[in-house]
């Protein structure tokens, strides 16, 4: 790879870890979500440092071409990226239902007295 390109991969990673990190600072965003976007970030940065890294662990895991395996690790983290917003959503959902109804039975009884 070309230092250039190294350099430019480099410089943008940093920058949007520095972006994710204030915004967890600011509350704009929760650790917990923001913790796989951290991990990525810093993988990447791993990998743009040592290019040759990712042929070694692609030839120990079997994968024929380092770039299939990025492919395939970047497929899976989307799927447990989606897995876990659906988990969150759906716990919003079920408390945002319970909460109406209990809004619903506080202004029943507010309508009596």
């Amino acid at each position: 790879m070309n230092i250039r390109i190294q350099l430019i991969v480099g410089i943008v990673v940093v920058l949007a870890l520095g972006v994710i990190i204030n915004m967890i600072r600011q509350k704009k965003l929760e650790l917990r979500y923001a913790l796989s976007w951290l991990g990525v970030g810093t993988a990447i940065l791993l990998l743009d440092c040592f290019p040759q890294l990712i042929t070694w662990i692609s030839a120990k895991l079997g994968i024929a071409s380092p770039i299939n395996m990025l492919f395939f690790f970047g497929f899976c983290f989307s799927l447990m990226i989606i897995f876990a917003l659906t988990v969150a959503v759906s716990r919003m959902s079920i408390r945002v239902k319970e909460l109406t109804q209990e809004l619903a039975l506080f202004q029943k009884k507010a309508e009596e007295k």
